[in-house]
């Protein structure tokens, strides 16, 4: 399985905010982006002019980032929003929501999406009552999406579910914390979506 094993921080820094990768240290001041707000490397505090397709690209690489993907993946996420019914930029940052692994980071059963997706990988995930190790894995509307009974005792997913909690789960997820079990009430609307994002860019991008 390919995987992006670029360090996480710098991952932040390239496209100048927090995208989450590092679990509990994003919310503390050893994040790398409080730290040191401009990009890595030797030139990284000398920013010039960008041009339209280096505005469209580096929106596609910080969502690509964000949700761990890879560009063969996303490709296909894309096509896939391209083909359903709406609005393309909106269906695709739905479907990159109903993905299993992002689904299993949202209610607090990993620290980070990256941990969420191992967790899954594991057979730590049941899918209504079913075990299912597939990230990619689309999660549809009522569907209950737990930890599986054995993994339940794990502190590292216990502390990650309390932490979760104290920050607030999204309005199209119902989530028994404690249960460490949930339910995909419904696909996110746009507006519940974090706003530094402009899918509108990649739809730019990848029409050309």
């Amino acid at each position: 399985m390919a995987r992006n094993l670029d360090a996480k921080c710098r991952q932040c820094r390239r496209e100048g905010e927090k995208l989450y990768l590092k679990a509990s240290k994003c919310f503390t001041d050893k994040c790398a982006i409080d730290r040191r707000s401009y990009p890595p490397g030797q030139h990284g505090q000398k920013q010039g002019r960008k041009s339209g397709y280096a505005t469209q690209l580096r929106e596609k690489q910080k969502i690509r980032r964000t949700y761990g993907i890879l560009e063969r993946q996303f490709r296909k996420i894309y096509f896939e929003a391209d083909r359903r019914k709406g609005i393309t930029g909106e269906n695709l940052l739905q479907v990159l929501e109903s993905r299993l692994d992002t689904v299993a980071f949202r209610m607090g059963f990993g620290g980070s999406r990256s941990e969420s997706r191992q967790i899954v990988r594991h057979n730590a995930v049941l899918v209504n009552g079913k075990r299912v190790n597939i990230p990619s894995y689309l999660c549809r509307p009522g569907d209950i999406v737990e930890v599986a009974p054995k993994a339940k005792a794990h502190l590292r997913i216990k502390a990650a579910a309390e932490a979760a909690e104290s920050r607030g789960f999204p309005e199209w997820l119902e989530v028994d914390a404690k249960a460490l079990k949930g339910t995909f009430k419904s696909l996110p609307q746009r507006a519940d979506l974090s706003h530094t994002i402009n899918e509108g860019l990649v739809v730019e991008l990848y029409s050309k």
